[in-house]
């Protein structure tokens, strides 16, 4: 059973993301939440899934330049550029660790751990978009890991 935030329904604690898809999702609500309410996110994230093809990886490496004009006219979702493009960057970046790996948690599994996912947010935040040290951490705890956020 999942330990979800009944707010926002989207942390995994006891369990792990079922797919790539819910890794790259939790990824995305990271990315958008950054600097804004858990709130605001939370009463649009619905649209967010419409919008991004509920963050099926497959179908966000196809956008393109027509579907990001559309993202930022869309007033149901945040429209700000710079946090849309990351994400249609990091499904790029999602799409070649399944190739390389298998799956994202494979890709995980292969990373020290240790002092406290100090080399683990080190590459999130090198291969992924808008992915600091800090965002890194809230989304690896977001996807049930043991790292201890402050």
């Amino acid at each position: 059973m999942s330990d979800k935030n009944p707010r926002t329904g989207w942390f995994y604690r006891d369990e792990l993301p079922p797919d790539d898809d819910a890794y790259f999702e939790n990824m995305a609500r990271t990315v958008f939440q950054a600097g804004l309410s858990w709130q605001l996110i939370a009463d649009k994230w619905n649209d967010f899934k419409v919008t991004f093809k509920d963050f099926k990886i497959d179908k966000v490496v196809d956008f393109d330049d027509g579907d990001i004009g559309e993202l930022l006219t869309n007033p149901r979702i945040i429209r700000n550029r710079a946090k849309i493009e990351s994400v249609l960057v990091n499904a790029i970046v999602f799409a070649r660790i399944q190739e390389e790996y298998g799956s994202f948690r494979d890709f995980l599994d292969t990373l020290d751990k240790s002092e406290n996912y100090r080399f683990v947010i080190k590459e999130l935040s090198k291969k992924f978009s808008r992915m600091g040290p800090k965002s890194a951490t809230i989304f690896l705890w977001s996807i049930g890991e043991d790292v201890q956020h402050g």
